[in-house]
């Protein structure tokens, strides 16, 4: 019965911080399926990765915040909707409801012939940007964990040395635990400017964080 009441306490004391979240309250506001989509458009303003006339590949994409940020990033007006100037091609395991303009793909990013869709979606076209906030299921267990997290972070700069242009970008979202500085030494080895960001939407309670490769180092 402890046991019951304590995991009552802890999601009481979640949802009790999910409701007063301004960010949550600023998602509902502006039309974002979850907070989520301020991280990526606080590691944007900071950077400046994402402009018109680009293709972005949005990993990890369901609910679909991300790609709407990313959709309102590529509409001249920064528009939810309207004119679209460039290229968003979203895949998740889970399925995501539409996004206007945004190519969806569902299936796991681990298998190859999801991989070969996408880059048929791609039909030759170089990335300028992919962001993925995949996570996987979480055990509890931190090695299982870590490993898991650790395996999604390295696919996803495969791809992405395999399809960025030279002086693209992969934003990529990370815990600090077991794994994380062999992640930020992959980073180093495949980018020329490796940025690791916590964005103020990033609840300080969680491990999260975010690593943006920018420029791919084989490409000179």
């Amino acid at each position: 019965m402890k046991v019951k009441t304590k995991s009552k306490k802890v999601n009481k004391a979640w949802l009790n911080d999910h409701v007063n979240d301004p960010y949550v309250k600023l998602a509902q506001r502006e039309g974002y399926r979850a907070r989520a989509a301020y991280k990526l458009k606080e590691i944007d303003e900071t950077l400046g990765l994402i402009r018109p006339g680009q293709v972005v590949v949005d990993l990890g994409s369901s609910p679909g915040a991300w790609s709407q940020y990313v959709r309102r990033a590529l509409a001249p007006q920064g528009a939810a909707a309207g004119a679209l100037d460039g290229t968003i091609i979203a895949l998740d395991i889970l399925p995501m409801e539409p996004v206007e303009g945004v190519l969806f793909l569902q299936g796991d990013f681990r298998e190859p012939e999801v991989l070969q869709q996408l880059e048929a979606l791609l039909a030759g076209r170089a990335v300028d940007v992919v962001v993925s906030d995949m996570a996987p299921n979480l055990s509890g267990i931190e090695s299982a964990d870590g490993a898991r997290i650790a395996h999604l972070v390295e696919l996803a700069v495969e791809f992405s040395a395999a399809h960025l242009k030279p002086g693209g970008a992969l934003v990529t979202k990370v815990f600090h635990g077991s794994g994380y500085s062999q992640l930020v030494k992959l980073f180093k080895e495949t980018f020329r400017v490796v940025k690791p960001l916590k964005p103020k939407a990033s609840r300080d309670k969680s491990s999260e964080t975010f690593l943006v490769g920018i420029g791919l180092k084989s490409a000179g």
